[in-house]
């Protein structure tokens, strides 16, 4: 039961940093954050467009390692922690590059990925 929560938690989280960077915008009502613009990006005079298509393969990559680790969690295999612990620093990466305090949620979600995975937690996994 201890797998099938962890490796749904994995797969959830990985598979909502793609709908949150490419939610549409919903007429007459402001975005919660641009993935267009990047503090770190825009310090280095890159241009709203490339920055936005940076942010969604970032997110689509977290994602894809996200799901990946949750499988690995699925198949006992015993390579699911390296694969989280690199999933939630490209959240990480990703979130801090484009700081929004709306994402404040996913840093703390991930920074607990790292910690449980620091920490060999739930140990039944492991």
């Amino acid at each position: 039961m201890t797998a099938l929560l962890v490796a749904g938690f994995l797969i959830v989280h990985g598979l909502l940093h793609p709908g949150v960077w490419t939610a549409p915008r919903q007429p007459g009502r402001p975005a919660p954050f641009d993935p267009g613009h990047s503090w770190a990006l825009s310090a280095a005079h890159v241009a709203p467009a490339p920055a936005r298509s940076a942010a969604l393969a970032l997110a689509w990559w977290t994602a894809l390692v996200y799901c990946a680790a949750g499988i690995g969690v699925l198949a006992g295999g015993g390579w699911w922690s390296a694969t989280a612990l690199v999933a939630a620093v490209s959240g990480l990466v990703l979130k801090a590059l484009w700081f929004d305090p709306w994402l404040s949620v996913g840093v703390l979600l991930d920074l607990g990925v790292v910690a449980a995975v620091a920490a060999s937690w739930p140990a039944s996994l492991y």
